[in-house]
C-alpha cells in the first residue's frame, strides 16, 4: 500500500482582510509544515501519495519586513526583518551608505563625504590622479548643495536660482597636493562655502587620509552666476543670497600666502614649447549644464606635457583660469611651455619647492581664443619603499 505524507499549510488571521500596509500582518505569512506517519520505513520505495492541507488562526500581530513580492498574483511577504544580527547588519550598512552620501558636520557649516580609491581611477603608478581628485572635489560640492536642503533642479543650483534659470561657474580653481594616495585608500572630503566679492562665491576643500586625519590635498576656488539661456554672466540676486549666507563659513582652506593670485601668462605659436592640435569632445565629456565638464580640461591639458615629466613626476599644485565655455562641436589645441625649473631641492621637506614648473593653454582651434590657462608645479616621484 502507498505511503502518504501530508503538508499542513497554516494561515494566521484572515487572508481577505489582510491590510496594504508597509507592514505584514500574520495572515500574509504562509507557514507549510512537513508531517509524515511515525512508523514509515524509510527504506521502503513504495510509491508516496502526497495530501496537502490549509488552517488558519486569528492572532493577527505584525512584523517589519524587509521586501514584498507577488508570486502568482497574490502579494506576499518575502522574509520577516529579524531582530539582532540581520538587524544590526541593516544599521550597519545605512551609516556605511550615509557616510558614502556624504553628511554635515559642524552643524551645517561643512559637508563631508568618504571616498574608496578605485581601480578605474589610480593611474600606472597605482595612485589616484588629479583628475581623479578633482571629480572627488566636484562631486562632495554637488552633494552638499543637494544635502543642505535648498537644492534646485539645476546642477548645483538653489531654488531661487532654478527659478531664474541660473547656474554656476567656475572661474578659477587651485588645487595642491601632498601626496596622492593608492588604490584602496579611504579618504574623507570636506567642503564648505563664503562669500568672494559682491557677486561671487568661494568654496573650499580639504582631502584628508579617513583613518590618520592627516591633510593630503588643499583646494580653492571661485564661483559666479550665469544665466543658462543667454550664457551670460548676472549677479547674484538678493534671494539667492539670502539662501546662501546661512551656509558662509570664514575658513580657508589654502592659506593666504599660498594662494595662487598671479596672472597666468597666455601662450601663443611662439612662446608655446609643445602643442597638440585637433582634441574633440565627446558627448560624455558634456556636463547637465550643456558645456564641457571643468575636470576634462585637466586631460588635455596633459596631453601637451612631455612624457617623461608624466612618468618621472608628480604634480604637487594646479591653478586653472576659466575663459569662456567649451561645447561638443569645439576642437582644442593643447599648448605648454616650461616657466621654471629648481634644480637642487630638499625632496624630504613638506613645503620642498617645486622641480618643474609649466605654463599651459587650452585655445579653440578655428579661432584661437582662450578657454582656459593653467599653471602647473611638478615635484620628482619618490620611489616607493
Amino acid at each position: 500500500m502507498a505511503a502518504i505524507s501530508n503538508i499542513g499549510l497554516q494561515f494566521p488571521g484572515n487572508l481577505s482582510d489582510a491590510k496594504k500596509e508597509n507592514v505584514v500582518t500574520a495572515g500574509e505569512v504562509l507557514r507549510l509544515g512537513f508531517y509524515s506517519p511515525r512508523n514509515t520505513n524509510m527504506s521502503n520505495n513504495k510509491p508516496r501519495i502526497l495530501s496537502v492541507t490549509a488552517s488558519y488562526h486569528d492572532s493577527p500581530r505584525k512584523m517589519d519586513t524587509a521586501n514584498r513580492v507577488n508570486v502568482n498574483g497574490i502579494h506576499v511577504a518575502e522574509a520577516p526583518l529579524q531582530a539582532g544580527k540581520f538587524a544590526n547588519e541593516s544599521a550597519s550598512d545605512e551609516a556605511i551608505v550615509t557616510s558614502l552620501r556624504g553628511r554635515f558636520v559642524e552643524g551645517k557649516f561643512v559637508f563631508r563625504q568618504i571616498f574608496v580609491i578605485r581601480s578605474y581611477e589610480i593611474g600606472p603608478d597605482k595612485t589616484a590622479t588629479m583628475e581623479t581628485l578633482m571629480n572627488f572635489l566636484q562631486e562632495t560640492a554637488l552633494n552638499h548643495v543637494t544635502s543642505s536642503g535648498i537644492g534646485g533642479d539645476g546642477f548645483g543650483a538653489t531654488r531661487e536660482m532654478s527659478l531664474r534659470k541660473l547656474i554656476w561657474v567656475v572661474t578659477r580653481i587651485q588645487v595642491q597636493v601632498q601626496r596622492y594616495n593608492k588604490w584602496g585608500d579611504e579618504i574623507e572630503v570636506d567642503t564648505w562655502v563664503d562669500a568672494a566679492g559682491k557677486n561671487g562665491m568661494r568654496r573650499d576643500w580639504i582631502i584628508r587620509d579617513h583613518y590618520t586625519k592627516e591633510i593630503i590635498t588643499r583646494a580653492t576656488s571661485t564661483w559666479v552666476i550665469m544665466n543658462r539661456q543667454t550664457r551670460r554672466l548676472s549677479k547674484i540676486p538678493e534671494e539667492v543670497r539670502q539662501e546662501l549666507v546661512p551656509f558662509y563659513l570664514n575658513r580657508l582652506a589654502v592659506a593666504t600666502e599660498e594662494v595662487d593670485c598671479e596672472k597666468i601668462d597666455k601662450l601663443t605659436d611662439d612662446t608655446a614649447e609643445r602643442i597638440r592640435s585637433g582634441l574633440a569632445p565627446r558627448w560624455n565629456d558634456m556636463d547637465a549644464n550643456q558645456h564641457v565638464n571643468n575636470v576634462k580640461y585637466i586631460g588635455w591639458i596633459l596631453e601637451s606635457v612631455p612624457i617623461e615629466v608624466l612618468e618621472d613626476y608628480n604634480m604637487t599644485s594646479m591653478t586653472l583660469e576659466y575663459r569662456r565655455e567649451c561645447t561638443q562641436s569645439n576642437l582644442l589645441e593643447s599648448m605648454t611651455c616650461p616657466t621654471a625649473r629648481v634644480i637642487e631641492s630638499n625632496n624630504n621637506s613638506k613645503n620642498r619647492k617645486p622641480n618643474l614648473q609649466y605654463t599651459h593653454l587650452l585655445r579653440l582651434q578655428h579661432d584661437k581664443a582662450d578657454v582656459v590657462r593653467a599653471r602647473t608645479e611638478w615635484n620628482f616621484k619618490q620611489k616607493q619603499q
